[in-house]
């Protein structure tokens, strides 16, 4: 039986990129391109233009995904449902992304968070592969949590805003007021890369490894960890994000942790921690990834996990090649 084609459009809408791209059934990109984030007219414009040129090119998109950036409006039912709501990039406060795209494509849309888009890379193509119930990290100009239950991204109400929640301050830094524009204070306010920066007056890339900030931040990122074993007792916490990229953090991290639970429960204690706090593996694409197989989902019902057995240099995999900038 020969399978109906299949056209996919998805986009990873991120804070200083948007990866625009199309596939077929098999995963195979068809076109892609990066559009540098601006203001919304400029950089949905320009995305529009892309899909537009494709579609005319491949014919129409049997499903259209976009993962995020936020907080988004996901409940379907809500007034506001597909749009930006209020985050702190200028310019992008109630920004209707699904709205945009409606008025130029004709596809059943679907909208997640980017983190929760790469969350479903990284269970075809990283560390969350086999597993059902993980968490996925990045710590990095923000805070962002994505969680995969069941093995579908979790949504309820909304999406989880984790990286906003309040921790005990660290030890020797209770008097940084943090940086979040609407908690001072949240996690994010104190441990995101701006909030480093702000800190300590040098960005995170230029700290040595003995500098007080790793063990500082180490704490915060534990104390998240923590909570989310006690909360969500996912198989794997995946941490990922420019921050963690530096001087051993995730091994800081798993000592932070072990302190953190102290103990308590013997299936915690039976964790593994080299296994249990992890570092991404499916690349930097694992976000464009994880939005084509939502659209793919959208489309069929049911998640592209033929992917990850296909031949990797035909696939949204982690070597992909470079994008072309629009």
């Amino acid at each position: 039986m020969v399978e109906a084609p299949l056209l996919l459009g998805a986009i990873e809408a991120g804070g200083t990129k948007f990866l625009c791209g199309i596939a077929d059934r098999s995963g195979t990109v068809l076109a892609q391109v990066r559009i540098p984030t601006t203001t919304p007219a400029e950089t949905l414009g320009a995305a529009s233009d892309f899909f537009a040129e494709h579609i005319a090119r491949h014919g129409p998109l049997s499903a259209f995904s976009v993962g995020s950036f936020g907080p988004l409006s996901l409940n379907p039912v809500a007034p506001d449902h597909g749009s930006i709501t209020s985050t702190p990039k200028a310019g992008w406060q109630d920004v209707d992304l699904l709205g945009h795209f409606r008025r130029t494509i004709e596809a059943p849309m679907a909208l997640d968070t980017d983190v929760n888009c790469a969350a479903v890379g990284e269970r075809l193509f990283g560390s969350g592969r086999g597993l059902d119930t993980f968490c996925y990290v990045t710590i990095g100009t923000g805070i962002g949590v994505g969680l995969l239950v069941g093995g579908a991204p979790h949504g309820g109400a909304n999406h989880p805003e984790a990286g906003h929640i309040r921790l005990p301050r660290a030890e020797g830094d209770h008097d940084f007021p943090g940086i979040c524009p609407f908690h001072g204070d949240c996690l994010e306010g104190l441990a995101c890369g701006p909030a480093i920066k702000a800190r300590w007056g040098a960005s995170a890339e230029t700290l040595p490894s003995d500098h007080p900030a790793w063990t500082i931040e180490a704490d915060y990122i534990a104390g998240l960890c923590a909570t989310l074993t006690y909360v969500v007792r996912p198989d794997r916490i995946i941490l990922g994000g420019g921050v963690m990229d530096k001087h051993a953090m995730h091994a800081r991290v798993r000592d932070a942790l072990i302190t953190k639970l102290a103990g308590y429960d013997s299936s915690i204690r039976a964790l593994d921690m080299d296994d249990y706090i992890a570092a991404p593996t499916a690349g930097p694409s694992a976000g464009l990834t994880g939005a084509f197989a939502i659209a793919y989902r959208t489309a069929t019902r049911q998640w592209p996990m033929h992917w990850a057995e296909s031949a990797p240099d035909s696939l949204i995999a982690p070597a992909h090649t470079e994008l072309s900038d629009a």
